[in-house]
């Protein structure tokens, strides 16, 4: 019998037997991108671990809720709540409004997930659209007699909290000003951050801001995801996930808050964390310069389950170097797989199935045992592919098997025309999606009759394109 799913917490720095609230119920939130900019590969990263986390779960038979934010205000480009606001800046870059700015790269990055096939979370919540669920969390804060106003805004004083940093495992006794993050004028603590800002009463007029009992203003990022999470999944829920650049300071203060509002500890149960995508030993942002999005990966002839591939080669919680050589395996990989999968479907059997019973159960428990010890996604593979080597099963079995664990891994493997699509028909197909976003359509109609005049045809659905075999 496979061992129990086993995730590790955060909180505990260690893995834990996974005991839901309400069996079978599981409630999950995940931290969504800011919607400034395309998200990079590492950003993705983050979603394929969250994406297979979900998928383990509903294998374990849980009957999961996720929810994923998209912070489209809010977010400044310092951890200290000062500086710009990402969408702002990202607006002034472009020419656009901040609206057109969200709208454009939240779209950007659901056609991004669907391409790796990560499943749409069962609900999507805008900062934009639950600026009355912050305001309300706030009062309660307020009225809790944990904040205090500044110049620029009303903060929560986290020296009021024995446990803050708990998360973190923070030093808040001797963490000095300028350890972590910059003091700004007025704050108590350098540890204290913004519930609610107000508008510069200088330089150019915010696109985005609220009348608040405090002012006009905008909401501090961390209350967002507080706010949304309650809402949906109530005020204690199971599982909330994120990035570990997430730790120090986001998660660490989304608990500060929400334990004060709620008065229950803790508010979630379990806290799991992706590691970074590196690049010569430095993490990708988007603030740097040349970050690899998914398209990038598609125009180099790189089908974007080549990349799912390469994540799941790594566990979660391990810095995963990313080459271009890596990606090559991964490509080599993946396709030698796709190859076997053909060959056990066209070619006969050397054998007839002899209904191994056991010896099927045997693999489904492997990888099960895998999959339920904290996500281990390259010995899941190990299973997969010692299954394929297995001389004593018959191709029906094999596939069956393959049918089984493509339900964690999500790459398609089953899906022969997803496989049998040329990188160079992707990569013209993408060209045409992103023409189509800039409402460039004379291109958009050029890039569909080449896709044709190749064997290929190309329909647009509500979920995204589809590619088919003419």
């Amino acid at each position: 019998m496979a061992q129990p799913l086993s995730p590790y917490n955060t909180l505990s720095r260690k893995k834990e037997l996974f005991e839901p609230l309400h069996p079978p119920k599981v409630g999950m939130y995940t931290c969504g991108p800011t919607v400034y900019n395309y998200a990079h590969i590492g950003n993705l990263r983050s979603y394929i671990f969250a994406d297979t986390l979900r998928r383990v779960l509903a294998y374990n038979g849980y009957k999961v809720t996720q929810v994923m934010n998209i912070t489209d205000v809010g977010h400044l480009t310092s951890d200290a709540d000062e500086g710009e606001d990402k969408m702002e800046k990202g607006a002034r870059r472009e020419g656009k409004s901040v609206w057109e700015i969200a709208e454009h790269y939240t779209e950007a990055f659901k056609a991004d997930i669907a391409k790796l096939n990560i499943g749409e979370p069962d609900i999507w919540c805008k900062a934009t659209d639950h600026i009355k669920e912050q305001i309300e969390q706030v009062k309660t804060l307020e009225k809790k007699g944990y904040t205090y106003r500044i110049a620029d805004g009303l903060y929560f004083d986290t020296s009021r909290l024995a446990d803050y940093g708990k998360l973190a495992r923070l030093d808040t006794k001797s963490l000095k000003a300028g350890a972590r993050i910059e003091m700004a004028a007025g704050k108590r603590n350098p540890t204290d951050f913004a519930l609610w800002k107000l508008s510069p009463k200088e330089g150019p007029k915010r696109q985005m801001e609220w009348p608040s009992p405090w002012g006009v203003g905008f909401p501090g990022w961390h209350i967002e995801c507080s706010a949304m999470s309650s809402k949906y999944l109530g005020e204690q829920f199971d599982i909330h996930t994120g990035g570990i650049d997430h730790i120090p300071v986001h998660h660490t203060n989304e608990i500060a808050q929400a334990e004060t509002a709620f008065g229950k500890k803790p508010w979630v149960k379990y806290w799991l964390h992706g590691e970074f995508l590196v690049m010569e030993q430095s993490k990708m942002a988007k603030s740097g310069e040349g970050f690899i999005t998914l398209q990038t990966v598609v125009d180099k002839g790189y089908h974007p389950l080549d990349y799912r591939y390469l994540c799941l080669t790594a566990h979660y919680r391990q810095q995963l170097k990313f080459s271009w050589e890596a990606l090559d395996t991964a490509k080599q990989s993946r396709q030698r797989l796709m190859n076997i999968i053909d060959e056990l479907r066209t070619q006969k059997s050397p054998h007839p199935d002899h209904h191994n019973t056991k010896r099927i159960g045997t693999y489904e428990d492997e990888f099960l045992d895998a999959a339920n010890d904290d996500l281990n996604t390259p010995q899941a593979f190990a299973v997969l592919w010692n299954a394929l080597r297995d001389n004593k099963l018959s191709n029906a079995e094999k596939l069956g098997l393959i049918s089984k664990f493509e339900k964690v891994l999500g790459l398609r493997l089953l899906d022969k025309e997803e496989a049998e699509v040329p990188a160079e028909i992707l990569a013209l197909a993408e060209k045409r999606e992103a023409a189509r976003r800039r409402k460039e359509f004379k291109e958009s109609d050029r890039l569909r009759h080449e896709i044709l005049a190749k064997g290929y045809r190309i329909d647009d659905t509500k979920g995204g394109y589809k590619i088919k075999r003419k």
